[in-house]
């Protein structure tokens, strides 16, 4: 039951090889490397993941390489679409190849609740019994959902397991969807994990998230689970430069994959276009940053 998410769901690149063709090998390191970091699950196909570039087939193969070898955590396929037709065939061969549930985002050009409510019942009534979670990110959809509004569509559809809270400012809205009563789901913190000390204080269940050192999310998660805030917040902090640096949209997630391609995760840092190529001074920054981090955790140890 994704209802008892906890831990941390990473937010999975799509690796590509140098032409831009998809990497499957490198879903293959990419996954042992994040289990080796403290992975508890996997999200795969979203914003960062470069899902928009892919074709249908394309995104089948990387949902079915990630579940393959995931070892049994469970993987979460993005499966947003302004095609209903294609969101609920994509749903369908998933989750028959082993997915744990699929994360859903509302269409851009939703702007009220009533049309809100109207696209989520024809989307439930499309895809059936399927856990989903439920994706809060108006940065990306440009749609936004108010607290009462998520409140009811928990409500009316119990395939709401989870909800991906990424909207700003987050705190006093995962305080308001807490406090909110009704059945209990799993609250999850998308934002590039950049609040996340905050966030599970204000009683989020984990990060669902990328960086490039998952170890950080998984070190502050357990942290913060056994009550050392101070510890939590100490180790967040040494990372923070080289996070912020990871958070500022596509160029962001392209120092991601030069990162992991650093540390042995993935053999090319490749985008498929568009998108962005880094610089010679791209590349200067982020030698000071993995540096910086490197020599802090070589202290702190």
């Amino acid at each position: 039951m994704l209802a008892a998410m906890k831990g941390v769901y990473i937010v999975a690149q799509t690796p590509f090889d140098a032409d831009a063709g998809i990497d499957l090998a490198s879903v293959d390191t990419l996954v042992d490397f994040y289990c080796r970091h403290g992975a508890d699950g996997f999200t795969v196909l979203g914003v960062s993941g470069e899902a928009g570039k892919l074709t249908e087939a394309e995104s089948l193969a990387v949902a079915k390489r990630y579940i393959a070898r995931a070892g049994g955590r469970p993987v979460i396929v993005g499966v947003s679409s302004p095609n209903l037709a294609q969101l609920s065939q994509l749903t369908a061969t998933v989750m028959d190849a082993g997915a744990a549930g699929v994360m859903i985002a509302p269409a851009s050009g939703i702007r009220t609740d009533d049309e809100l409510a109207r696209y989520f019942d024809h989307v439930f009534t499309a895809i059936g019994d399927v856990p989903v979670v439920l994706q809060d990110f108006p940065g990306a959809t440009n749609v936004g959902m108010s607290v009462p509004a998520i409140l009811s569509l928990v409500e009316h559809h119990p395939q709401i397991q989870a909800i991906k809270q990424e909207d700003l400012p987050s705190l006093n809205k995962i305080t308001r969807l807490r406090q909110g009563g009704g059945r209990r789901v799993a609250i999850l913190t998308g934002n590039n994990a950049m609040y996340l000390p905050l966030e599970l204080a204000r009683g989020v269940d984990g990060p669902m998230a990328g960086f490039s050192y998952p170890e950080m999310l998984s070190g502050v998660y357990r942290l913060h689970t056994q009550g050392d805030t101070d510890a939590a917040n100490d180790l967040f902090e040494r990372y923070l430069p080289l996070l912020r640096y990871e958070a500022m949209g596509f160029w962001g997630v392209a120092a991601r994959k030069e990162v992991m391609r650093r540390r042995g995760a993935i053999r090319h840092a490749t985008m498929r276009q568009p998108g962005p190529a880094l610089t010679a001074e791209d590349h200067r920054e982020i030698d000071a940053l993995v540096a910086r981090v490197e020599a802090r955790s070589a202290e702190a140890a």
